[in-house]
């Protein structure tokens, strides 16, 4: 890789290992070896506190999105034992209508913005959804990093759009999609990370779970590596967030154990720790209750 800028030069100086061989196997070992001990009852209570439970679907109507936050709302009730999800995640013209029917505190209201999925559009036109959103109510903003100008090899303008979204957030969160089923190789997810992080993201994110492939461990394992290394080299923590095909909770169980192995205890909370899904919650609140017909979300 050319280090002709200081944008390749902070890839390559990077020393997480993107021998992809290698990481499958140092992955498959560690989730043979750990997962069994950490599927435990407070190991997926804690994960449901982690969903940002999400509808993404063409068909969203201010009907149905104002009908999804309310089963949030009304979950507090229905299992007051259980802490609710993390977030309600919908699209960016939907900020306003969760943020006016979101009745719970410590539910935040996310969006997908910027073009999501494809993220193929004008940088001026991705900054005004994201403001726009924000001013609505979002709290968060989930956008998708930008594989055109990646594959380009823009390095330069990669970073600077990661830059003005986070500017256009203000004090909302930003999560950097990568879509590592568009990525695939180690090396990759490895570069997007370190970009999107010293542009000054607040999360990276698998998957959209819309074009590409979705998460997989070994992608997340890259990923909360790059997050190490970018911690002890600057003292800032970037959260890590899962998404695109996590349904059952031996999958959640999964990613947690990587954030746990590799990132540490320091990471589990929904502050840095995310995983995005619609039929996930359910799943959760079932296998925790034991009511295989438990559907509160």
């Amino acid at each position: 890789m050319e280090t002709t800028d200081k944008y390749h030069q902070l890839v390559a100086a990077s020393k997480v290992s993107t021998y992809d061989a290698a990481i499958k196997a140092a992955v498959d070992k560690l989730l043979a070896e750990k997962c069994a001990a950490n599927k435990t009852l407070d190991t997926l209570k804690f994960l449901l506190n982690t969903v940002d439970l999400t509808t993404l679907s063409s068909t969203d109507t201010a009907t149905s999105v104002m009908h999804f936050t309310e089963r949030v709302n009304r979950f507090e009730e229905s299992h007051p034992e259980l802490k609710n999800v993390a977030a309600i995640c919908v699209y960016a013209k939907w900020a306003e209508v969760v943020r006016n029917t979101l009745e719970v505190d410590g539910v935040d209201v996310a969006v997908c913005s910027a073009n999501f999925p494809s993220s193929q559009a004008k940088l001026e036109v991705k900054v005004a959804e994201t403001a726009l959103a924000v001013a609505d109510g979002a709290d968060e903003v989930d956008v998708v990093f930008n594989l055109g100008l990646y594959c380009d090899d823009d390095f330069e303008g990669v970073y600077d759009e990661v830059a003005e979204l986070k500017a256009a957030c203000k004090d909302a969160l930003l999560k950097v999609i990568l879509e590592v089923g568009a990525l695939k190789t180690a090396q990759h997810v490895l570069a997007a990370s370190i970009l999107s992080m010293h542009a000054g993201c607040d999360f990276i994110k698998t998957s959209t779970g819309k074009i590409y492939d979705g998460a997989n461990p070994y992608a997340a394992y890259v990923m909360c590596q790059a997050i190490k290394e970018y911690h002890e080299l600057t003292g800032r923590k970037v959260g890590f967030k899962v998404s695109g095909g996590v349904r059952t909770s031996d999958e959640a169980v999964a990613y947690y154990t990587i954030v746990k192995e590799v990132l540490g205890q320091e990471w589990l909370n929904n502050k840095l720790f995310r995983i995005g899904a619609s039929s996930l919650a359910n799943n959760l609140v079932r296998d925790i209750t034991g009511d295989a017909e438990a559907k509160p979300f």
